[in-house]
């Protein structure tokens, strides 16, 4: 293709900062776009009482793809009170944007590679090669909670006999989030991963889920992996409960290759994954769907940080790579991956994070600079 159309998407703090180091080797790689900027995030929930507004969603939909910076969220009497005072008491409820992103586009599949590159100080090990495969848009993320309960709500829960123990709470008195899974979810996830698997050479894909307790929704989950595992007779499929995962993924990360989980458990192993190999200024996500697909770098807004060049851009820059190769430029993503490999492995530039001194541009100069 000739020139993409990218949505641009800075969020809050240090999203403009470490955006604007990707571009630069984005560029440096010769990729070839028209660069759409768009609203999103904290002030634009504070100013309109949307942190996703309807003309950035427009924008995505005339885009081929989007590069997302970093978010901040707030709990939700917190955003309430930072709201402009015309807008208060209005009924505006604050929402994850990027979790409203997944949802509006069904970016169904959240893809985390978790890669040592050796060097780099912050490595567990150097021989860590993991892929988390995160269901993006059900579980406990689709937003199905209630608090007061509301009485319909409640007497249809009543027909389940484990909710007889509860009857004396109020309705007041209780919080609930519905684990909604599906057996679509459960099969498009699973497809990806066990794909992933099959191009790029892994052995062994493991369902992480806990259906020794949730034997209904994280049974499902593992249900329809072993359903699907027969179609894919050179991969080996594991089964692993997620508190035994947490412990296996510290003692012998290099055991594993392709995770793959519903949203809340993939959630919290792609993130224990990524600080096995340097952090969250590693660790990048693609969130993809059948039209359209976002990336991201994995870490938060940093608003200490924002405008200070300082932080490790390297996350961002990894999730222009995972773009490029979502685009078929798959040459490009490969030359800023040796580029990334080689800065670190020679260790002359290190962000504060590493222990170093180098800065946002600076690292991009790094790695720009050892561009095969």
């Amino acid at each position: 293709m000739g020139t993409y159309r990218v949505a641009v998407l800075p969020g809050d703090g240090v999203g403009g900062d470490v955006l604007a180091a990707a571009r630069r080797v984005l560029d440096a790689v010769g990729f070839k776009a028209e660069y759409q900027h768009g609203d999103i995030g904290w002030e634009f929930w504070k100013s309109e009482g949307n942190p996703l507004p309807d003309r950035t969603v427009q924008l995505l939909k005339s885009t081929d793809v989007c590069l997302f910076g970093a978010i901040t969220s707030k709990p939700k009497e917190e955003a309430a009170s930072e709201l402009s005072p015309a807008l208060r008491g209005k009924g505006y409820t604050y929402s994850s944007p990027i979790v409203g992103l997944r949802q509006l586009f069904d970016l169904h599949t959240n893809l985390r590679p978790c890669k040592a590159y050796p060097g780099n100080p912050l490595n567990l090990r150097d021989d860590i090669d993991l892929v988390v495969f995160r269901e993006n848009t059900e579980d406990l993320y689709a937003g199905v909670e209630w608090h007061p309960i509301p009485d319909d709500v409640r007497q249809a829960l009543r027909t389940h006999p484990r909710m007889k123990r509860f009857d004396d709470v109020a309705n007041e008195d209780m919080a609930i989030s519905l684990r909604l899974v599906t057996r679509k979810g459960c099969q498009r996830i699973l497809r990806s991963a066990f794909e992933y698997a099959k191009k790029n050479g892994y052995k062994t894909v493991t369902v992480v889920e806990k259906a020794n307790v949730l034997r209904e929704t994280s049974g499902l989950m593992v249900r329809e992996a072993r359903a699907m595992a027969s179609e894919y007779p050179g991969i080996e499929l594991w089964e692993t409960n997620i508190d035994a995962m947490c412990m296996w993924l510290v003692k012998n990360p290099q055991n594993y290759g392709v995770l793959v989980s519903t949203n809340l458990f993939g959630d919290i192993i792609s993130d224990l994954a990524a600080q096995l190999v340097g952090g969250l200024g590693f660790a990048a996500a693609g969130n993809i769907g059948d039209s359209y697909a976002v990336f991201e770098p994995t870490h938060g807004s940093a608003p200490k940080y924002a405008g200070m060049n300082k932080v490790n851009p390297i996350a961002t820059i990894q999730a222009a790579r995972l773009m490029l190769d979502h685009l078929g430029e798959r040459d490009k993503a490969e030359r800023i991956e040796r580029a990334i490999a080689r800065i670190v492995a020679e260790g002359k530039a290190r962000t504060y994070d590493m222990g170093g001194t180098t800065t946002t541009s600076g690292m991009a100069d790094a790695v720009i600079s050892v561009l095969d």
